[in-house]
C-alpha cells in the first residue's frame, strides 16, 4: 500500500500549472465516499477496538503498566538544555501528577487496541511552561500521531500565534487534535481554535454518550463528571473536569479511525456530528444504538 497522500513528499511544481495546483492526471486520483445517510454509530465504530491507531497524550506523563492503561509505546519529556532551549528527550513512562495517566486510562477503556504514547509537558503541580507545551505538541505533530489528546489549556496570549500555527499544522497532517475546554469561563487556548476538536463535559454516566454543541467554540460534550479514572500507583479515583471529557472523544476518534483510516479531520468531525446523541434525521431517531 502506498503512503497516504498527506504523507507524500510535496508535489513538485509543474510548469504551466499555478503553484499548489494539479494536472489532469494528478486530479483524477480517486477516493472512496460514503453517503451521509449511511453514517451511523455502527458504521463509524461498530466492532472496532482502535487497533492500528497511534494516540499521544500530551500531559503530565503516563504511568506505563497501570492496569487501566497498559503499555506505553513511546515516552518523552520536555527538558531544558544547557543553552536554555527546551528539547524533547526519551524518559521512563511515569507520571508527575496523575493527570496524564487518568486521560490515558479513559482512552484505553474505550479503545483497548490503540497504541498509547506519552509526552510530558506538565510538572508535579499540573502546571508547565509555554516553551515545554510548544515543544511537546510540536514533537507530537511531527511524529504523525493519528490522535493527540490535549487536556490542558493556557491563558497566555503570547502563546496564541504558535499554538494556532501548531493546530493548523496538525489539521493538515491529519492529526486529530482533541482539546478540552478550560474549566473556568476564561479566554484560553488552543481549544477555541476551529482546527481542533474541542470538548467540554456532560454529567451522564455512559462513556459512549456524547452530544454535538451547536453553539461553538466547544463542539462536543462528553462524560466529564465523577469519572472513574486511573491514578498513579495502580489505583483509581473519581474526578470531574473537561480534562476527562476530551479523552472520551479521543477514544471515539481512535475507534473511528481504526475502521476508516483515510478520514480527514473535517470528515472525522462530520462523522462525530452525525453519530452524536442529539443529532436527528438520519435514521428517523435521535440516537441509534451504539454498542
Amino acid at each position: 500500500m502506498s503512503d497516504p497522500p498527506w504523507r507524500r513528499p510535496a508535489r513538485p511544481y509543474t510548469p504551466g500549472v499555478p503553484a499548489w495546483g494539479a494536472t489532469r492526471a494528478q486530479a483524477r486520483e480517486r477516493f472512496a465516499s460514503v453517503p451521509l445517510e449511511s453514517v451511523s454509530p455502527e458504521w463509524a465504530w461498530g466492532g472496532a477496538d482502535g487497533s492500528g491507531v497511534r494516540v499521544c497524550v500530551v500531559d503530565s506523563g503516563v504511568e506505563g503498566g497501570h492496569p487501566m492503561v497498559g503499555p506505553v509505546d513511546l515516552a518523552m519529556t520536555a527538558a531544558t538544555a544547557e543553552d536554555g532551549e527546551v528539547e524533547m528527550v526519551p524518559c521512563e513512562p511515569t507520571d508527575r501528577a496523575g493527570h496524564g495517566t487518568a486521560c490515558a486510562g479513559v482512552i484505553r477503556s474505550l479503545a483497548p487496541g490503540v497504541s498509547v504514547s506519552s509526552v510530558q509537558v506538565l510538572t508535579d503541580g499540573k502546571t508547565g511552561s509555554g516553551p515545554a507545551l510548544i515543544a511537546g505538541l510540536s514533537w507530537a505533530v511531527e511524529q504523525n500521531f493519528d490522535v493527540i489528546n490535549l487536556s490542558l489549556a493556557t491563558t497566555r496570549p503570547a502563546l496564541t500565534a504558535q499554538l494556532h500555527e501548531l493546530a493548523d499544522r496538525a489539521y493538515f497532517r491529519r492529526c486529530a487534535l482533541v482539546v478540552s475546554a478550560h474549566n473556568r469561563p476564561v479566554t484560553s487556548y488552543p481549544w477555541s481554535f476551529s482546527s481542533v476538536i474541542s470538548v467540554a463535559s456532560h454529567d451522564e454516566d455512559d462513556p459512549m454518550t456524547y452530544y454535538y454543541n451547536p453553539a461553538p467554540p466547544v463542539e462536543f460534550h462528553a462524560r466529564g463528571v465523577r469519572v472513574p479514572v486511573a491514578w498513579p500507583g495502580g489505583g483509581t479515583i473519581r474526578s470531574t473536569g473537561n480534562s476527562f471529557a476530551a479523552p472520551h472523544i479521543s477514544g471515539l476518534c481512535a475507534l473511528i479511525l481504526g475502521k476508516h483510516p483515510w478520514l480527514t479531520p473535517f470528515q472525522l468531525k462530520t462523522v462525530l456530528f452525525l453519530c452524536a446523541g442529539n443529532t436527528t434525521g438520519r435514521l428517523g431517531g435521535a440516537h441509534d444504538e451504539t454498542r
